[in-house]
């Protein structure tokens, strides 16, 4: 068992979900069963009823930290890829925080609340490592603090969410990657709450930060909420599928300190443009050199399931690398994510090695599934 539990962990272990570690955390893969009663539960109920009508995530074990201080926003935007310029007050931002290679320490999620006050939302695992740059880049008038156990993080997933947070009397009228922040009516005793129009699904959603001590009251408020549209509380298993379906990448897999964001596909997320930010030098180095390897989506052609760390192969010569591989319950077909040579395109046919047997993969454009995010 991990020493690290979420505020919900005494929850999920009376509602019998398998438990594993996820980054030093306790937290849940599965539940034996959905919401109403009888309703049969695991992975493959869990994805549909996101996809399909609304699935309720614990992820608390995600990371937060707060930057606050005159000049804030400067600072941090002078240490992450994207620009925070692009974006408002009430607004939050996909980043990467890099080593000077390039390598991804971690990608991130940035809450603008205002240009002295920024709240970001790293992994679990890497949360003390983005601390501890961002701490010794910091000047003293800028403060940067660990919350990890400070919040608990919600995210309310599917066509139905909307629904779901309209029905707490919150008013739903933001867009994408935008936030509101403050008490939900009736649950006041909850204190404020940020909620946020994003997830890591691919459906519309949204993800909720309540102080950690009210994270299990809110939970509760949620479950009972979607158990009225057939909705299920999901496990991070569900989480996986459904990210892999949309291409999305995981820190670990699609990106780390050897795997560039350039290269995994996040270039959208890494402004060269930018004066500084850190690893910016290796990274305009490495575009101009020329990328040797980047992420494509790959879908079976047969009955083979593409796993993490298989190699792609391409008239019997080493071409690539699974990074991530699932079975995909919407589609109902192998697929996955891989490093590859440039020089293969989407439509070109490969081969994987499945423990003795060669399976057949085709280079397909992600997302495997439409997005609904917007």
């Amino acid at each position: 068992m991990s020493e690290l539990k979420s505020p919900l962990y005494e929850w999920h272990v009376a509602a019998g979900a398998k438990l594993a570690d996820f980054g030093g955390w306790d937290m849940p893969i599965e539940y034996p069963q959905g919401t109403a009663a009888g309703a049969p539960g695991g992975v493959l109920a869990e994805h549909s009823s996101v996809r399909e009508r609304v699935g309720l995530f614990d992820v608390s074990h995600l990371g937060k930290i707060e930057v606050r201080g005159p000049g804030a926003a400067e600072f941090i935007n002078s240490m992450l890829t994207n620009d925070l310029g692009r974006i408002e007050d009430g607004s939050a931002q996909y980043n990467l925080i890099c080593d000077e290679s390039g390598g991804v320490i971690d990608d991130l999620i940035v809450y603008r609340r205002s240009s002295e006050d920024l709240f970001l939302i790293p992994n679990a695992s890497n949360c003390a490592d983005v601390v501890s740059v961002l701490q010794s880049h910091a000047p003293s008038s800028i403060e940067v603090v660990g919350a990890h156990q400070s919040y608990g993080v919600l995210a309310l997933q599917g066509p139905l969410s909307r629904e779901i947070i309209a029905g707490l009397g919150i008013s739903i009228d933001f867009d994408y990657m935008a936030f509101s922040e403050g008490e939900i009516p009736g649950h006041e005793e909850l204190g404020s709450v940020i909620i946020c129009r994003t997830g890591y699904t691919g459906e519309y959603g949204f993800e909720l930060v309540p102080r950690w001590d009210q994270t299990l009251a809110l939970w509760e408020i949620l479950v009972s909420a979607i158990s009225k549209v057939d909705g299920r509380v999901c496990g991070l298993g569900a989480r996986d599928t459904l990210r892999t379906e949309m291409g999305y990448p995981l820190h670990g897999h699609e990106l780390s300190t050897e795997i560039s964001g350039l290269e995994a596909g996040a270039a959208w997320a890494v402004v060269l443009t930018k004066e500084k930010f850190i690893g910016r030098e290796a990274l305009v180095k490495l575009k101009a050199d020329g990328l040797k390897r980047t992420l494509k989506a790959i879908k079976s052609l047969d009955r083979g399931i593409p796993r993490g760390g298989m190699e792609l192969l391409k008239d019997g010569r080493v071409i690539g690398e699974v990074t991530s591989g699932t079975f995909s319950p919407t589609l109902k077909v192998g697929i996955g994510l891989a490093l590859m040579e440039p020089s293969i395109k989407v439509g070109d046919t490969l081969q994987i090695d499945i423990r003795g047997r060669i399976s057949e993969v085709e280079v397909v454009k992600a997302p495997f599934v439409p997005s609904h995010v917007r």
